[in-house]
């Protein structure tokens, strides 16, 4: 896998499991059916158009199961392929091509979506504002599925809960305000992100000196309305937009001024790309 990904020694051991459930104690079918020494070829192929992300996983994958697989790429991660793309052959002992094969193309599948799904959010948004993932991911693909919003255009938001300090309503609820909430994290953090989902929070906000503001499940009236407020107090204050973001409202929220549009649906919605393995 290239450096973009091989710090992060939980990949690794990520691939390992999914292998190891998948597998378990051995390919039985294969095992039965397939020759030992057969030798096979196999294009994998797109089915829909989209954007490829995982290459180095699916590659990762296919040499884990036998390093007599060779496995070339066509196209690069980021790549917009048509139907009918082949984006990468496999060749090598057919049994291993055969035990890898679903492994490989589940991790290509869900990265290639989430790809392609930010992808669409990205050009519908336009080239001001800079379109974010959010920490809605599934639980433990979390570094490969930001690697995919990247591969599609997008910008990472927070990977945790211990990279930046962002106060939402239920930490505003718990300790009773935002001026409050502010104060407690201005002892960890300079940068503070603060959730707002009225004008009389926005206010709050900018008085309790947040460096940026999520608006959060704002009309685009109010959107409006709180950008001019945000600017006319502090022009450096950061405004993100969240909550009820769709392809069909992104580029209307984008010319509301914002600097930022979170989408959790980038990782929790997007559909998994159609891409097959056959053997030739």
């Amino acid at each position: 896998m290239q450096k973009r990904y091989s710090s992060h020694l939980n990949v690794r051991y990520l691939l390992k499991t999914a292998l190891a459930e998948d597998i378990g104690s051995g390919d039985i079918t294969t095992d039965s059916v397939i020759p030992a020494d057969l030798r096979s070829k196999a294009s994998i192929v797109a089915k829909e158009a989209g954007v490829i992300c995982g290459l180095d996983i699916a590659q990762w994958v296919f040499e884990s199961v036998s390093k007599k697989i060779k496995f070339v790429k066509n196209v690069k991660d980021g790549a917009q392929v048509g139907p009918g793309k082949i984006v990468a052959t496999v060749s090598g002992p057919a049994r291993a091509i055969l035990t890898a094969e679903r492994t490989a193309l589940n991790f290509l599948q869900r990265l290639s979506g989430i790809a392609t799904l930010t992808n669409k959010f990205v050009r519908a948004a336009g080239s001001k504002v800079k379109v974010l993932d959010t920490r809605k991911t599934t639980p433990g693909l979390r570094i490969l599925e930001k690697y995919a919003v990247r591969t599609g255009g997008g910008t990472n938001h927070r990977f945790g809960l211990f990279d930046a300090v962002l106060i939402k309503d239920n930490h505003i609820a718990a300790v009773g305000s935002i001026k409050k909430a502010v104060g407690l994290a201005r002892r960890l953090s300079k940068k503070i992100e603060v959730e707002a989902k009225t004008m009389v929070q926005v206010r709050e906000a900018i008085e309790s000196g947040a460096t940026r503001i999520m608006l959060d499940n704002m009309s685009i009236g109010n959107l409006k309305t709180a950008v001019k407020l945000i600017r006319s107090k502090n022009r450096k204050i950061e405004i993100e937009a969240s909550g009820g973001i769709s392809l069909g409202n992104i580029g209307k929220i984008a010319k509301t001024g914002v600097d930022y549009i979170s989408i959790g649906a980038l990782t929790h919605s997007a559909p998994a790309m159609d891409i097959s393995l056959k053997v030739d």
